[in-house]
């Protein structure tokens, strides 16, 4: 059976670690000019994207021929998948060309499907529910940052609107064991089946509806868009709630010495952040965007063994 990478759970502990130390590697080699293009050895992976990217598109496409292969890139819109073929027709047809299947789209039961009866690797390039290749991305870059100071130690503030990027970083810490405290509006909270299984797997994961409560003492302050795609109907609504929950310097004053400011990007400088800490020495949003290259040159190697 192939491995895929659908949830943050997909993975364990030591496969993470191993994809860490990988992608580190490869961004130094990368760095010294040394492009690896033998692991694919020619394949073609597959992305579907069904949803707007830049950063995700980009850095997969990249990744895909820095590791010797071949993307095909296709808008869903553009495939059978728009015309009601059954998904697991799909996936068997694409498994017989493809080594790799990487798909962003809106409902995450799509991808569960597709990895079911695919014999390749599924990733998950985003769903309304997960968002797992940017929050590997994001810890790999928090743990750069850490300069050899365990993970385990470390708390993590995420304040906002509890989307799917939040419903990862409690699967991540679920995972890997770190503390992360979330601050929410009242229906704004995370899917409450993730919120349940991590709150009993990590006593560290707490739910607040102070942001300063989850800040304070945080070492990694972490915060997404008030409206995902998909969200644009509620916009109005939605800035009402969570105006209040934008991040700011007082709110940064309040995390640890040294804390860092994360986010996944695309930001609305002034709604959710303002300016002033997207642009401070704490924030390191331009590198968890490189990093997203490197950490996905790793997985790739990971679920797809090499010739």
């Amino acid at each position: 059976m192939p491995q895929h990478f659908v949830t943050f759970n997909d993975l364990r502990p030591t496969d993470i670690w191993a994809i860490f130390e990988r992608a580190a590697f490869l961004k130094a080699e990368r760095a010294a000019g040394r492009f690896r293009r033998d692991h694919l050895g020619g394949r073609s992976v597959g992305m579907f994207f069904n949803k707007n990217s830049t950063r995700t598109r980009v850095s997969f496409e990249c990744a895909i021929t820095e590791l010797g292969g071949q993307a095909v890139v296709l808008n869903i819109q553009d495939s059978q998948f728009s015309r009601g073929e059954p998904l697991s027709h799909s996936a068997r047809v694409l498994s017989r060309y493809l080594s790799g299947l990487v798909i962003r789209t809106y409902k995450e039961s799509d991808l569960q499907t597709l990895a079911q009866w695919a014999s390749i690797p599924v990733v998950n390039a985003l769903t309304d529910e997960q968002h797992p290749c940017q929050v590997l991305t994001d810890i790999f870059t928090f743990v750069e940052r850490l300069g050899g100071r365990p993970l385990e130690s470390q708390l993590v503030a995420w304040i906002g609107d509890g989307n799917n990027m939040a419903n990862t970083w409690l699967e991540a810490a679920e995972t890997l064991g770190f503390r992360l405290h979330m601050a929410c509006p009242e229906g704004y909270d995370p899917d409450p089946a993730t919120l349940a299984r991590a709150t009993a797997a990590n006593p560290g994961v707490k739910l607040f509806r102070s942001p300063a409560e989850a800040a304070a003492g945080a070492h990694a302050v972490n915060t997404d868009v008030f409206a995902s795609m998909g969200d644009e109907k509620e916009k109005a609504q939605r800035h009402k709630a969570l105006a209040p929950y934008q991040v700011n310097a007082a709110l940064m004053a309040l995390a640890a010495p040294n804390a860092v400011f994360m986010h996944c990007l695309p930001a609305h400088p002034g709604e959710e952040v303002t300016d002033e800490v997207l642009e401070s020495p704490a924030s390191i949003v331009f590198d968890e965007a490189e990093n997203r290259l490197h950490v996905q040159k790793a997985l790739l190697e990971r679920l797809i063994p090499a010739l």
